[in-house]
């Protein structure tokens, strides 16, 4: 089962078989967004629109984010339009309010724009047109600056937390958390390089709406790889460290019928 948000790319690729990813969206930028097919008039745009010229990378910051504010929230926000990725900026590790939103098309920044103002929660959230430079640079900030100046270095972790991990009995499933939205199971097999997995043993999860909650499950050979897995808890997939816990075969099935 592999999730994406709905889209098609200019190489011919859609969402399913290209696995956006946000090292994809760095290293090609605009070129990675095309006109999409269709008649819906959120979509399409003249052919004239940029003769001559690549499309706009398409991207909105945003600030005045609620502080306890989720991936889902800033989804929900954007309700019908197409989100390829969602970045948090963040300053000596706390979160400043602000944050950044790549959309499936350029036309969409401007249906982003019209919502300029309006709440999210009890704050309204203040949305401005961006570009790739300053999308890329709040990426690399995050990535070396938020992690210590290591994109390998992982997120502080908390005693209490990594005490029940510790002692929690392993099935051979763990529960990852965090996932970029965009994520596929390329990623996540890249992520656990070294164990022995399939596709067949990943499963991304959808909310309630149908979209990617973020959190997946992988299924192991056995208890034994499972808890060696661990050691990649807080580790980074792109710019976003990614939480393990040890789960469960019933916690799996519940997870994958609350998305059907």
């Amino acid at each position: 089962m592999n999730m994406f948000y709905r889209g098609s790319y200019a190489d011919g690729g859609d969402g399913r078989e290209m696995g956006a990813k946000r090292q994809r969206i760095v290293d090609q930028g605009s070129s990675y967004y095309g006109t999409p097919p269709g008649s819906g008039f959120m979509y399409n745009t003249s052919p004239y629109a940029y003769v001559n010229q690549p499309p706009p990378f398409p991207v909105v910051r945003l600030r005045g984010l609620p502080f306890d504010c989720m991936e889902t929230d800033v989804v929900e926000f954007f309700h019908g339009l197409d989100i390829v990725d969602i970045l948090f900026v963040h300053k000596n590790g706390k979160f400043t309010g602000e944050g950044f939103c790549v959309l499936g098309y350029p036309l969409q920044v401007d249906f982003a724009l019209q919502r300029n103002r309006q709440n999210m929660g009890r704050r309204y959230v203040e949305i401005f047109r961006s570009n790739r430079q300053e999308y890329y640079k709040a990426v690399a900030n995050e990535v070396f600056d938020a992690r210590g100046g290591s994109p390998r270095r992982s997120a502080p972790r908390s005693k209490l937390n990594d005490e029940v991990k510790d002692c929690a009995e392993h099935t051979g499933v763990l529960r990852l958390r965090g996932l970029p939205y965009s994520a596929g199971k390329d990623d996540i097999l890249d992520f656990f390089k070294g164990f022995n997995l399939s596709e067949d043993s990943i499963h991304l999860t959808l909310n309630s709406e149908g979209r990617p909650s973020g959190e997946a499950f992988v299924e192991f050979s056995n208890e034994q790889d499972s808890k060696a897995a661990m050691s990649k808890d807080r580790m980074t997939l792109g710019s976003r460290y990614i939480e393990l816990f040890p789960s469960s075969h019933e916690e799996l099935d519940e997870a994958i019928s609350r998305g059907r």
